[in-house]
């Protein structure tokens, strides 16, 4: 805080105490209800447990989980939305159903998905992805969860988030970001991210077909798999056999 308050005037700057707050991420369980008394200019700023940066949501021990949960929170509203769009009094279209489920939930989905996207807590959105697929196709609850993104022409949303990642890496690369998993000067006893980005986004440009643009990736991807397995992708119809009494 110190070096804030020589950086700050020097630029003609101010610190807005009101909307600047402390945290601190951990491991330690027997001071996870430890709060810090940080001090700027003589003003004591706030203490917060579950600080917000571009609306991703950070605990303590950076699992997501929290924001997850708040993510399945506002995906359900908006599988709600889908219900009255499938209604008697609404009836809307299948092209109309594919472009409400992209904005409504995929979009949202996705977003800022590079940073939580290989955490185990992203099965909590799981579900609610399904029921959005299954309300968009009609699908009814024994149809196997695999076959919903093929019957409604949607990449999965694991693909779709791997392809933001990639794109995020491609943008790094032009700019010329270091790729550094630990900024400089950095202590060896930083919390270290269990799932960083800047692997992921290495072993996806590495394996990632260069003719092929970052965003038509999570597309030929999907066909790259589809045709690798067929009999596991691909969906299987049977014909009823009708038999007639003698």
């Amino acid at each position: 805080m110190a070096t804030q308050g020589e950086y700050l005037p020097t630029w003609k700057l101010k610190l807005s105490t009101t909307k600047t707050v402390s945290a601190v991420f951990h491991l330690n369980n027997k001071e996870s209800k430890r709060e810090l008394k940080d001090n700027f200019n003589n003003e004591t700023l706030p203490f917060c447990f579950e600080p917000k940066y571009v609306e991703v949501t950070l605990d303590r021990s950076l699992t997501y989980c929290r924001h997850l949960e708040l993510l399945r929170k506002k995906l359900t509203s908006r599988v709600a939305l889908l219900r009255r769009l499938v209604g008697f009094g609404w009836g809307a279209g299948a092209t109309t159903l594919r472009t409400a489920t992209l904005v409504l939930v995929h979009l949202i989905a996705k977003y800022c998905s590079p940073v939580w996207c290989r955490n185990t807590y992203t099965r909590l959105i799981d579900p609610t992805i399904n029921d959005a697929l299954r309300i968009m196709t009609g699908c009814l609850r024994p149809t196997p969860t695999d076959n919903l993104p093929i019957l409604a022409g949607i990449q999965p949303a694991e693909l779709r988030q791997r392809g933001v990642t990639l794109i995020l890496g491609h943008r790094a690369m032009e700019h010329g970001v270091p790729w550094s998993t630990r900024p400089s000067g950095a202590t060896a006893w930083r919390l270290k991210s269990r799932h960083p980005f800047v692997p992921a986004a290495k072993q996806l440009i590495s394996f990632s077909d260069n003719n092929i643009r970052a965003a038509h990736w999570a597309d030929h991807q999907w066909n790259a798999e589809w045709a690798d397995n067929p009999q596991d992708s691909a969906l299987q119809f049977q014909t009823p056999v009708h038999t007639h009494p003698e």
